[in-house]
């Protein structure tokens, strides 16, 4: 028989929950769930009209930090996804304007510091896990030209790896699709190889449900990809548990975006309409992360963050969730794809017991180009110079929310490739419309209307007064700060470096000085 004292360390190290990662562990376990096209007013911790009761997010909230002026680097979904990755502007890439397609190549350079490869490089075991929409390279059977359109369907060899996907940019297991889950080809890719070959073609062409014409996996059902992905997380979380390296999951979630696809347990359980439904079952996923991380005994020792790539989509309706009294953009003006509040502003919430106090909020500026600033401050190792060139560190915030923010400004970005530079309480918009989807559009003409828009967003959050002519002083000073972010190459202190691809400045209808 074992000594008594050697039976209970014994019991100790096999108990559930009492592992000796949670135990022994000192570097935090990383946890960053991307929504795709939420709104800031469907959380309830940030809308309290919100008819969409959003209980797992306000539990991190209410246990946590919540940034009230948050941005995305865009307003649509393949910039900002960029831009968490890299700290980078999406602008500065090869990528001007609106979004990747299923077939297209790579928007990150494989030589490119991302925070997945620095935090391989920390001795983090990293995991991508769903919506990947920043291109890779598949095996075409013939020769194309513009496969960035999202309506064509290209032939592929699916019997061949991709290349240059999320396992050869920092992530040590990947699994997922390759665009939004409305634009084909529909299949998972595990690691480099599709999970099963396509056998069909599917399309819906339902308002809400909505999704393209394309091949799709003998494993791919559209109504239940969220589900599916999170049982990976999940399952994730529990193998990665039991190993003694800390973990960076980075789960993107594909909804609420189209097609908006609630399963049967969710239907009609917000009482709004089914893209309030497809949002609690966003806010159900938050929960069942949460529950695996406490699951394993390391919830306490996991920075776990909660954002949005961009805000709500016209196609959740925004005329039926008014009728129940609901606003996705939370009284901001606009919504996805434009330079406005409603396309950018985001919820932001960081839970992170071992260093967040519970029940914070923070009003200080930070966009989704921050984290790998952050994680590096965390771990107190520098980044090179050209790496995280826009990546402000909001570290010290989690411990004193009201602390001075890192961050002096934010550039923000349409659909369109239109600019906005943010500083302090000013916004100026360097076009006469929205840049997106929402009067003024462009393609109305814009005649009669100022070049460009300035706010004052303490007096004006949604974005009425246009005080251009009131304050000529601040336009120019604001015009040329924009000017040296661009020409530096880099907001964040640092030797200049160079932007990718076509000069921006000539897209934004003013000259280069």
């Amino acid at each position: 028989m074992l000594p008594k004292l050697h039976l209970i360390l014994l019991i100790l190290l096999i108990s559930p929950g009492i592992s000796g990662k949670a135990q022994n562990q000192t570097k935090p376990n990383i946890v960053y769930i991307l929504a795709d096209d939420m709104g800031i007013g469907d959380a309830s911790c940030y809308n309290p009209e919100s008819r969409i009761h959003t209980i797992n997010l306000d539990k991190l909230a209410e246990n946590g930090l919540r940034f009230t002026d948050a941005h995305t680097s865009a307003a649509v979904c393949t910039p900002t996804r960029y831009g968490i990755l890299t700290g980078r502007y999406n602008w500065r890439s090869t990528l001007k304007n609106g979004v990747l397609g299923g077939y297209s190549a790579p928007l990150i350079s494989t030589d490119r510091l991302t925070v997945g490869k620095y935090l391989q490089n920390s001795g983090y075991h990293t995991a991508f896990v769903g919506k990947w929409h920043l291109g890779w390279d598949w095996s075409f059977k013939r020769e194309y030209e513009n496969i960035d359109n999202l309506n064509r369907i290209l032939e592929v060899d699916y019997s061949q790896p991709i290349k240059n996907g999320p396992n050869q940019v920092g992530f040590s297991y990947a699994y997922g699709f390759s665009s939004s889950l409305d634009i084909p080809p529909y299949v998972y890719i595990e690691n480099d190889r599709v999970t099963a070959l396509p056998d069909r073609r599917t399309v819906n062409v339902d308002e809400k449900g909505f999704w393209r014409d394309g091949p799709t996996g003998a494993d791919f059902e559209h109504v239940q990809v969220l589900p599916h992905l999170t049982d990976k997380a999940v399952d994730y979380i529990r193998r990665q548990s039991a190993t003694s390296d800390p973990f960076f999951l980075y789960f993107a979630l594909p909804a609420p975006h189209t097609p908006i696809l609630p399963t049967t347990e969710f239907m009609g359980k917000s009482n709004t309409n089914m893209y309030g439904d497809f949002m609690l079952q966003v806010d159900d996923v938050v929960g069942r992360i949460a529950e695996a991380l406490e699951e394993q005994g390391i919830l306490d020792n996991t920075l776990f963050i909660f954002t949005s790539d961009n805000g709500c989509s016209p196609r959740a309706d925004y005329p039926e969730l008014e009728r129940v009294g609901h606003d996705p953009s939370g009284g901001f003006r606009g919504h996805k794809a434009d330079i406005y509040e409603g396309g950018h502003r985001v919820p932001f919430i960081v839970h992170w017991p071992d260093r967040v106090s519970p029940g914070q909020t923070s009003g200080q500026l930070i966009c989704t180009t921050d984290l790998m600033a952050t994680v590096a401050e965390m771990l107190n190792r520098r980044l090179p110079d050209n790496a995280g060139e826009d990546s402000f560190s909001f570290f010290p915030l989690l411990a004193q929310p009201n602390a001075k923010a890192a961050r002096p400004s934010i550039v923000h970005h349409s659909i369109e490739g239109r600019f906005a530079l943010r500083r302090d309480q000013w916004k100026l918009i360097f076009w006469p419309g929205s840049g997106g989807w929402t009067e003024p559009l462009s393609r109305d003409g814009l005649e009669g209307l100022p070049d460009w828009q300035l706010f004052d967003l303490s007096a004006d959050p949604s974005e009425q007064n246009n005080l251009v002519e009131a304050y000529p002083g601040r336009v120019k000073e604001m015009k040329e700060e924009m000017i040296r972010l661009i020409k530096n190459g880099r907001s964040t202190p640092g030797p200049v470096q160079k932007n990718d691809g076509p000069e921006v400045w000539a897209q934004v209808g003013w000259a280069y000085e």
